[in-house]
């Protein structure tokens, strides 16, 4: 009997490597399909000897994404970006990419796909992520009517680009911006996504839609206070209005543009503030973790693990605070 083979776009990524880990344990061969297979290397050991290998592909290529998904029994589609930057642009990334994802998954007769969008994605969306998630979502399913599609809220877990990206500020600056400190949202944990994600290539998923989240709900201010409490730095948090944010982030958007990218814009860009003015949680309408059979993760059961490095004195900062009682032999 042979060995099934899923095909892992983007799997050395944040989530994806999460999922090639899952399918490498449960016994499959996994393709981790990226565009740099030479800084992949570090997917190997998820598997024994050959089983976990980086492949190159690129999902605006059409030859080297087919070649990436023939023999396939399964395929999960783990790109994304968060800004656009060259040609890694919202439509080639998270509209065409994933339509070219579905089409040659369906050609080639793989059995399971699975596509990582995020709640809010919706064709019609004023943010062009939103909205790029939302065409890609409806040409996923128009070419792969079967294909399984998770919409998780902001993702937690060690080499995230949320809660590291604001430790990191917090260490940095003596003010810590909040745009829309009211927003709400629902953290989903990276290993439940991933859990959830290779249940479905595994094919014990039924398809459709499911939406992800954590078992919180709350304010982005309230993320804030955490992550200053974990790294224990006193800072202030400063709410900023989505209209005032703007200006600023219009203007790294403008540098961005006219650099060709070479000058990010890694800060917040105007798609993003249009984001930050809706909640980001789960609606109740369609199933989640709770139905795939996952007992969401708690944020404090993670966070301290990874964001401790953002502390004063890093993983000896409760021994330092230690040192500081003691008193001198007299």
């Amino acid at each position: 009997m042979s060995v099934p083979i899923v095909t892992i776009f983007g799997g050395s990524g944040f989530i994806g490597r999460q999922v090639a880990q899952r399918m490498a344990r449960a016994g499959w061969r996994v393709r981790v399909a990226v565009r740099r297979p030479d800084e992949a290397g570090f997917v190997r050991p998820y598997g024994f000897v050959g089983q976990v290998e980086p492949i190159q592909a690129n999902i605006r290529d059409e030859a080297s994404t087919r070649a990436a998904i023939v023999g396939a029994t399964a395929v999960v589609n783990c790109t994304g970006i968060l800004s656009p930057s060259g040609k890694q642009t919202f439509e080639a990334i998270l509209d065409e990419g994933p339509a070219r994802i579905a089409r040659l998954a369906a050609e080639a007769g793989v059995t399971s796909l699975v596509h990582l969008s995020a709640i809010g994605a919706n064709p019609d969306s004023a943010s062009a992520y939103a909205a790029g998630k939302g065409r890609g979502e409806a040409a996923v399913l128009a070419a792969f009517p079967n294909a399984v599609i998770l919409r998780p809220s902001v993702v937690f877990g060690d080499g995230d680009s949320f809660f590291n990206k604001f430790a990191a500020m917090a260490r940095l600056l003596p003010i810590v911006p909040v745009v829309a400190p009211e927003t709400r949202f629902q953290p989903v944990y990276v290993g439940d996504v991933a859990e959830t994600a290779a249940r479905g290539a595994a094919g014990t998923l039924p398809a459709g839609i499911y939406e992800l989240g954590g078992p919180e709900v709350v304010s982005f201010r309230d993320i804030m206070a955490r992550i200053l409490k974990i790294t224990d730095r006193r800072r202030l948090a400063f709410a900023i209005p989505p209209g005032l944010a703007r200006i600023p982030a219009g203007i790294l958007d403008f540098v961005q543009r006219i650099t060709g990218g070479l000058v990010a814009n890694t800060v917040v860009t105007n798609d993003q503030i249009t984001l930050l003015e809706h909640d980001n949680v789960i609606s109740g309408k369609l199933p989640g973790l709770i139905e795939v059979g996952i007992v969401p993760t708690a944020m404090e059961a993670v966070l301290e693990d990874y964001l401790y490095v953002y502390r004063p004195h890093g993983q000896f900062d409760a021994i330092t605070d230690s040192a500081r009682n003691l008193r001198p032999r007299t």
